[in-house]
């Protein structure tokens, strides 16, 4: 009972969060913007429904990862109607698409066992979607990774994180430590290969961003398959000795590294994307200098990679390290899905997917700051992005139908 008021709590705070955010974009405008009033009332309608339904139809998961991300969803559109309304009008129809993804997911998803048997079929995903923006791709920012099909764009990347992740936990959920000599060895050839693949056609795409979530949701699944320390610390040296080829091999890599010692020095030039975004945080300070009266348009590309510097100019440093602890408490409830379940496949699915989503925040969010190179990714259900947006979500619908079967 606890649990349901709690539930209903955090509904009615996300209900009025909402509502203020969209208010006072409204009254940012002379005369008063109704089509933020009209957006404000309809991401919380979207939002009622998507609980109602998750509440009346699947009664034993996990209420919270569905609020979680609806509220970082809210954030995103609300920092992207500010900055760009046409794309924040794009971004509340993959957002409701996104809950029809995870919905569906919920619904139609056979039971985890059944679909731990399919493993080929993840495999063949996986090993298709990969070189696809090597093919077809085009140049965006210095990386090889969009697709573009008449005026839609995707990532194929994106869905082969989803693919790769719910293949090693099939390919992995019979891992023997009984076993010895070649044939304990022999369980981890394959996905060790199929990792190999995955990273190396990031590398040969230059999108670094997303070879550091794959290695990051790869090591988190070994470790939890098979418990051993020296396969992360072997896999660490590996990856190592490959970020230090890539970096001899390709100037894009080097370029990267050089404005990330230095930006200032690159400051008029490749590194003025994050010298301004620098600048943005630090003018918001603690409290940040309110909606709407920040100068986020100067900032390239503001509305996907650099929201979270945006966010923190007008709303405050604060409030930054709120979106984080949204992040870690989305992350914490998906790691517990995998402790209230006792299928291996789903325990390892869930970690690896949990992973995904705390590591795409961390990656994107540490280059924001200058503590890593800068990698162009999203923020998981913030920025904007259908790609982006579509396979979280269906993500988030694996986990929450992980979490119906404890």
């Amino acid at each position: 009972m606890k649990m349901r008021s709690d539930e209903k709590k955090l509904l009615i705070i996300t209900y009025i969060f909402c509502m203020a955010l969209f208010t006072k974009l409204a009254i940012l405008k002379n005369p008063i913007d109704k089509t933020a009033l009209t957006m404000g009332i309809v991401l919380c309608i979207i939002i009622g429904i998507s609980h109602f339904v998750i509440r009346r139809f699947y009664p034993d998961g996990d209420k919270f990862l569905l609020i979680f991300a609806c509220i970082l969803s809210i954030v995103g559109i609300a920092m992207i109607y500010r900055i760009n309304p046409e794309e924040a009008n794009k971004q509340v129809i993959w957002f409701i698409l996104g809950i029809i993804v995870c919905l569906i997911t919920v619904l139609l998803l056979p039971d985890m066992d059944k679909l731990s048997k399919y493993k080929y079929v993840y495999l063949g995903a996986t090993l298709v979607s990969m070189p696809l923006a090597l093919i077809f791709g085009t140049e965006v920012y210095g990386a090889i990774n969009w697709i573009y099909i008449g005026g839609f764009g995707f990532q194929p990347s994106e869905f082969g994180k989803i693919a790769l992740t719910i293949y090693l936990a099939s390919a992995l959920k019979d891992y023997d430590n009984e076993k010895k000599g070649f044939a304990h060895i022999k369980q981890l050839i394959e996905p060790a290969a199929v990792v190999t693949f995955s990273l190396g056609c990031l590398v040969m795409q230059k999108d670094l961003g997303s070879a550091l979530i794959f290695f990051g949701v790869a090591i988190s699944i070994l470790y939890v398959a098979t418990s051993k320390k020296k396969y992360v610390v072997t896999c660490l040296g590996l990856f190592s000795i490959g970020a230090v080829i890539a970096y001899k091999l390709f100037w894009h890599v080097r370029q990267r590294v050089m404005i990330w010692r230095d930006p200032w020095t690159y400051a008029s030039g490749d590194g003025y994307q994050i010298v301004e975004g620098l600048y943005s945080i630090s003018s918001g300070g603690m409290m940040g200098a309110g909606l709407g009266e920040g100068y986020p348009g100067f900032v390239p590309v503001t509305t996907s990679d650099y929201i979270f510097a945006a966010i923190c100019e007008e709303f405050g440093m604060v409030f930054g390290i709120g979106i984080l602890i949204l992040m870690f408490l989305l992350f914490y409830r998906g790691i517990r899905a995998a402790f209230v379940t006792e299928n291996k496949f789903s325990q390892i699915a869930a970690v690896g997917l949990s992973t995904m989503i705390a590591c795409q925040a961390l990656v994107i969010i540490a280059g924001i700051f200058a503590l890593i190179p800068l990698t162009g990714i999203t923020l998981p259900f913030v920025s904007y992005g259908g790609s982006s947006i579509l396979t979280t979500f269906f993500a988030l619908g694996i986990l929450q139908k992980i979490s119906e079967e404890g």
